[in-house]
């Protein structure tokens, strides 16, 4: 099986801190490839030269640049992995696509813009490109084994999907592509959301509400529900699936992290092996099956497809707040609704101190 070569976009520092300004991925991003065995590290972008520098000193090798599409034309890599913030994704990911590169895994959320998810899938079908993104979760086996629950029937026929988060969009990404994993990736036909974004909150240079409430409905008749901010609590777990039977539960913080309730039985908590919620050896899996996928020529959780879903309903949320009802899909609009509320005034966060 021939090496495969990989370049990197976005370093950030090194991951001595992390937070809403950064966590520098492209470092587990590259471990996760190095454990792979036969992936050859070969150059990285950044706009900081030091910061570039620092991680190919670190993994071992010498090309760095500041303009990614210098980089691109010069090692025509294997893979690209794209480790910036959510609104350069689109112009990044389209310039791989554009530069020929086979195989592109992306942090997540997908882009700033509906439009702009509309163009990533439109140029990844034209060049052919392998497109992932990094919604490692469904690689937990506190997620998966809550997923073979329901397959196996322990609560019956689902019939709802429930998350509690921080907000809709940066955590919430992940959230609501488990919750189309537990629906089999069906289709959303309709969102209905009211937000509060009173006070200024930006992760990675991103708006995102500090409350909502969002209810959405799968063509298959399962609905979906979930909290954010002040109204997080209302759900009382990270994930909740309720069947016609049972209830299973996927626990925040200090909760188990599985348990079911079957009908006629006590709540069992499930062995999830020492996986929680959050874990780089998520991103390992994931990244391992992605390039399993890509050399097999098969489908994998990680596919852009699924991203593209779940961030979509992610923009109906805050265009269904625009709106002030309920949004049918497909999303018809570009933008970001969010933002464009802020622009317009319609929407005045307060900035922090």
């Amino acid at each position: 099986m021939s090496k495969l070569r990989a370049a990197f976009i976005g370093t950030g520092r090194p991951p001595e801190r992390s937070g809403p300004m950064g966590y520098a991925t492209a470092y587990w991003h590259a471990d996760a490839y190095r454990l792979i065995g036969d992936i050859e590290l070969v150059a990285a972008a950044d706009i900081v030269e030091d910061h570039a520098r620092l991680f190919a000193d670190h993994y071992g090798f010498t090309d760095i640049y500041t303009d990614y599409h210098e980089m691109l034309a010069a090692v025509k890599p294997d893979i690209l992995s794209v480790c910036t913030w959510p609104h350069l994704h689109a112009e990044m990911i389209i310039a791989g696509a554009e530069a020929g590169v086979p195989f592109i895994y992306s942090e997540k959320p997908m882009a700033y813009k509906w439009g702009d998810c509309r163009a990533i899938m439109a140029a990844v079908e034209k060049s052919g490109t392998r497109l992932f993104f990094n919604h490692q979760r469904r690689y937990s086996k506190a997620f998966a084994a809550a997923k073979e629950l329901l397959d196996a029937g322990a609560i019956g026929k689902l019939q709802s999907v429930e998350f509690a988060a921080g907000n809709l969009y940066d955590y919430g990404s992940h959230n609501f592509d488990m919750c189309n994993f537990y629906n089999d990736e069906c289709d959303i036909d309709w969102v209905l959301c009211g937000l509060d974004y009173s006070r200024e909150s930006l992760v990675f240079g991103t708006h995102n509400e500090n409350s909502a409430v969002a209810v959405w409905h799968y063509t298959n008749g399962v609905m979906g529900l979930c909290t954010t901010g002040e109204p997080a609590p209302t759900i009382g777990c990270h994930h909740r699936l309720l069947g016609s039977d049972g209830v299973i539960e996927i626990g925040r913080d200090g909760q188990p992290p599985l348990r079911v309730l079957s009908a006629g039985k006590p709540w069992r908590v499930i062995d999830t092996g020492g996986d929680g919620l959050h874990g780089t050896e998520f991103i390992n899996r994931a990244i391992a099956d992605a390039v399993a996928a890509y050399r097999e020529g098969r489908p994998c959780m990680m596919d852009a497809a699924n991203a593209y879903h779940a961030t979509e309903t992610i923009f109906a949320c805050w265009e269904s707040a625009r709106r002030r009802g309920i949004v049918r899909l497909p999303l018809d609009t570009d933008d970001n609704a969010l933002v464009e509320m802020i622009k317009s005034g319609e929407l005045r966060p307060v900035k922090g101190e």
